[in-house]
Parts: C-alpha cells; sequence; structure tokens
C-alpha cells in the first residue's frame, strides 16, 4: 500500500468527487481509509489543511497531465488546444464521479468557505490559464492558428466557456453544452 498520506488523499478524492468536500466528514473518510484518527492529524493539523492538500495533490497530477496534451509535440498548437478541451469533456462525462476535474466539483462549494482551499484553486486555475496562452502563442508561431492580441484574455475566455459548459452538464445531465462549447471554442480560435 502507498503511504498513509497518499492514501488519505486518494481515498479522500474519491469521496469528495462524488459528493463533494463539506459533505465528506472525518470520520466517514478514516472509515474509508481504514486509518486511524492520529494518522490523519499526524499528516495534517486540520480538515481544511487536508483539503489544501487534496487540491495540491489533483493540481499537481492535473498539471502532469496537461503535458500529454498541451505538449504533444506531434500535434499542431491549434490541434493540441482542441485534443486538451476534447479530452475535458471526456473526463466530465465519464459515469465515474473521481474521473471528473475536482476543480470544477469544488470551485463553488470552497470559494466562501476556506481562503487556504480558493487560494489553491486560483492558483491551479492561473496555471492552466497560463498554459492555454502558451499554446495559443505557439500556434501563432506555428502557423495553425492566426495571431491573438491578448492570449492571455482568449484563454480565460475558454476555460470559462468550459467552466461554465462543466456546471451545466451536471445540472442537464447530458453532454449538449460540451457540443456547444466546442463549438464556440474552435469559432473563437483565431484563423491563421
Amino acid at each position: 500500500m502507498t503511504d498513509t498520506r497518499t492514501h488519505l488523499l486518494t481515498v479522500g478524492r474519491g469521496l469528495a468527487a462524488q459528493r463533494g468536500f463539506t459533505a465528506v466528514g472525518l470520520q466517514e473518510l478514516l472509515k474509508a481509509a481504514e486509518v486511524p484518527k492520529g494518522s490523519f492529524y499526524h499528516y495534517f493539523p486540520s480538515k481544511e489543511a487536508y483539503g489544501c492538500a487534496l487540491l495540491e495533490s489533483f493540481v499537481k497530477g492535473y498539471k502532469a497531465d496537461l503535458t500529454q496534451t498541451l505538449d504533444n509535440g506531434a500535434l499542431s498548437a491549434r490541434d493540441r488546444l482542441l485534443a486538451y478541451f476534447s479530452d475535458w469533456r471526456l473526463k466530465q462525462c465519464s459515469p465515474r464521479a473521481e474521473d471528473r476535474c475536482l476543480v470544477v466539483k469544488l470551485s463553488a462549494e470552497v470559494a466562501d468557505l476556506s481562503p487556504g482551499m480558493s487560494a489553491v484553486l486560483r492558483d491551479g486555475i492561473d496555471a492552466i490559464v497560463a498554459r492555454l496562452a502558451s499554446v495559443l502563442r505557439q500556434g501563432a508561431a506555428d502557423g495553425s492558428i492566426g495571431p491573438t492580441d491578448d492570449p492571455e484574455a482568449l484563454a480565460t475566455t475558454f476555460y470559462q466557456i468550459w467552466l461554465g459548459a462543466s456546471l451545466m452538464a451536471s445540472l442537464a445531465r447530458d453532454d449538449g453544452p460540451f457540443t456547444v462549447a466546442m463549438t464556440t471554442t474552435e469559432r473563437l480560435i483565431p484563423r491563421p
């Protein structure tokens, strides 16, 4: 078995993905992880500190996943951007809650509850937007995307479109909002 800290984060990720962070009590987490309370407090001084660690772990893994799509040298920058959003759609439509984005799941829930968790989410989103803006600039350089005056603003717009689509798809319980998001994204990517 992995170390106890990693195990607690893995089990908590699954529980939080299914029901949200505040809905999962410490006793439920400890029971599901089969870890005594003292072990939890050895690694995390509070549930909020645990929540920060949970989100930091997710963001770290997500950044590694970004490398597979956004740094894929076999694809043009435009195709990498579209592959990233296609992958987003697949993950958000997965029947397994733990496959879906924890940032999408927890953003609204923790925004007012935990400044620490909000900061982790904000930093993670900023890093994603920066990566998307970088791909837009690379696309202008490789000729697959037309130049844009403000790649950061366009990358932010894309992220917001897809975050909204994720929420709407969850409410509607279908993937129609992702179809609209992809069509809009393709239209907004500047043509070379």
